[in-house]
Formats: C-alpha cells, sequence, structure tokens
C-alpha cells in the first residue's frame, strides 16, 4: 500500500504541475494573439508581439502553439481582450501591480478583489504604487550564456540605462520605447535573449519578516492562479534565511 500511496502522490504532483504549465501557455498563448490582433502578425515587424514569442519560447511552449496563436488573430478570432491594471497593497505595504487580459471585466475584478481580500491585501486606485516604480524595458540572459563584462560592452553599445548581472541571469534595463532596438541590438552580439518585455521596476524595496513574506507568497500564488492575471510585479525583498524556512 506504501509503493500504491507514493505512486499516487505522485502523479498527482504530475498532474498539478501539468495543469500549471497547460494555464500558463494559455496565458501565453492569450498575450501572443492579443499582440498580433494589435499589430502586424510578424514579430519582426511587431515589437509586441516579438516580447511575447520570446517569453513563450522562454517557458519551452512549442512552436505550433506559438503558431496557432498567431493564426488566431488573423483567422476572424472574435474573442476581444481588455488590459486591465490593478494596484494594490500586501503584507507589511508592499505594493503590487497585477496585469490582467480578460473578456469579462466584472469577472475579472470581482476575483482580483476577491483574492487581496482573502490573502491579506486590498485593492487600490490607479495611481497607487505605480508611481513607486518605474515601467522599463528588460531583456535576459542566462548567466552562463556570456560573461558579465561582454554583456555589459553589449549592452552600453546597443543604448541599455544599466545591466545586473547575478549568479543566475544578466538583466539588462532599457527606456520602455527603446526595448525592440536594444534587444535586437544586444542579440546581434550575443544572441537570442532569454526574454525582452515590458517590466515595473520597484525604485525601493520592502524587506519582509518570514510571516509576512508567506502571506505574501499565498497571496501571489492565487493571482497566479487565475486565468485573466497575466504578470505580477511587486516591491518586495526577502532575506535569504527567511526564503529558506519558508522552503522558497
Amino acid at each position: 500500500m506504501a509503493g500504491h500511496s507514493k505512486f499516487k502522490n505522485i502523479m498527482h504532483r504530475k498532474d498539478a504541475q501539468d495543469k500549471k504549465r497547460s494555464a500558463l501557455f494559455s496565458k501565453l498563448s492569450r498575450e501572443i494573439t492579443v499582440a498580433a490582433k494589435m499589430g502586424m502578425p510578424d514579430p519582426e515587424m511587431n515589437p509586441r508581439l516579438r516580447a511575447a514569442v520570446q517569453a513563450a519560447k522562454a517557458q519551452s511552449m512549442p512552436k505550433d502553439n506559438i503558431q496557432r496563436a498567431i493564426d488566431k488573430a488573423t483567422g476572424g478570432d472574435d474573442e476581444n481582450y481588455e488590459e486591465i491594471r490593478y494596484e494594490g497593497f500586501g503584507p507589511g505595504g508592499t505594493a503590487l501591480i497585477v496585469e490582467t487580459l480578460t473578456d469579462n471585466r466584472n469577472r475579472t475584478n470581482t476575483n482580483v478583489r476577491t483574492i487581496f481580500s482573502k490573502n491579506g491585501g486590498n485593492v487600490g486606485g490607479p495611481g497607487t504604487v505605480t508611481h513607486g516604480f518605474e515601467h522599463v524595458g528588460l531583456i535576459t540572459y542566462k548567466a552562463d550564456a556570456h560573461e558579465a563584462d561582454k554583456v555589459f560592452e553589449a549592452a552600453l553599445e546597443a543604448g541599455a540605462n544599466d545591466v545586473d548581472s547575478s549568479g543566475e541571469e544578466h538583466e539588462i534595463y532599457t527606456d520602455a520605447d527603446a526595448l525592440h532596438e536594444v534587444a535586437k541590438g544586444l542579440e546581434a552580439q550575443l544572441g537570442e535573449p532569454e526574454g525582452a518585455k515590458l517590466h515595473w521596476k520597484p525604485m525601493d524595496m520592502v524587506t519582509l519578516e518570514e510571516a509576512q513574506a508567506q502571506t505574501l507568497f499565498k497571496l501571489i500564488d492565487a493571482l497566479d492562479d487565475d486565468d485573466d492575471v497575466q504578470t505580477v510585479y511587486g516591491n518586495y525583498d526577502i532575506p535569504d534565511n527567511v526564503m529558506e524556512k519558508l522552503g522558497a
């Protein structure tokens, strides 16, 4: 029975992982379709679509899925998605920006507000927290793809504003309207990036204690699980010892 129980646990975890992957691909597909509808269906001519395709590739989304999402935009699909941004606060006074794509504003509004209120947060009005963030372009490469000095020099030449290299990745920041141009310049020198997207970068960070961090993770997980939520940004900083205690 123990072996059978272990097998069931493994299958349960696999099912959960498969569902999360399916939900992620659905969100990526939605962004690709919306981006293709708003501009040309050619990634080379449409910066937002190019960024969406790169994000999908970074998550190992199959090429056929990517192409179907683009084709959906040009095939007379009657689904129309609206972009809605929510601003709110989480535990410890953390500021959160939640970007959604929805075909039902009322549903999304109810869901997002309920998730905040049930997980120690609250939603504010437009401009409540965005003043504490910079809207920038973010281009990433894996840390082992290139030496930090090489990335810095390439970023400087391509017109980037800043580079932050760590043991995990190289983060290259640009002006929001220069993202596409800088990404192409970097690609010529460093190859295709891991990701290229618009990003809300916090200007000041809020350090959280263990209990606050635990509550925040629940809030962010609940938001991520909502089909209409595309991305969640925050200004939280969680010390390494707290992350270890939480097993994150």
